[in-house]
């Protein structure tokens, strides 16, 4: 799959592809792993943007508190809560 967007988002849509099935990270922790830990809210942005949901699975992204956050595929937050649930978590 080639993808488009800038280089940030690129490194970011890359590394949600590295999410395991049944697991999530926040958006933090997406941060800190690409290297660049001061960087949430960017990492939130272009989660945001993923224009390729669910393929790479932006679903697997929450927010630190423990809540959902966002979800820019069809459906919306509604449907980020029924991927998640599917893959057995529950938030």
């Amino acid at each position: 799959m080639k993808l488009k967007g800038t280089d940030f988002q690129i490194k970011v849509w890359k590394y949600l592809l590295k999410i395991p099935k049944g697991k999530v990270k926040t958006y933090k922790g997406v941060a800190v792993a690409i290297k660049s830990p001061y960087s949430a809210r960017a990492v939130g942005n272009a989660v945001g943007k993923n224009p390729y949901a669910p393929k790479i699975p932006c679903h697997r992204v929450i927010k630190s508190d423990g809540s959902l956050g966002g979800y820019s595929g069809k459906g919306g937050i509604k449907t980020k809560r029924k991927l998640l649930k599917k893959e057995g978590i529950t938030l």
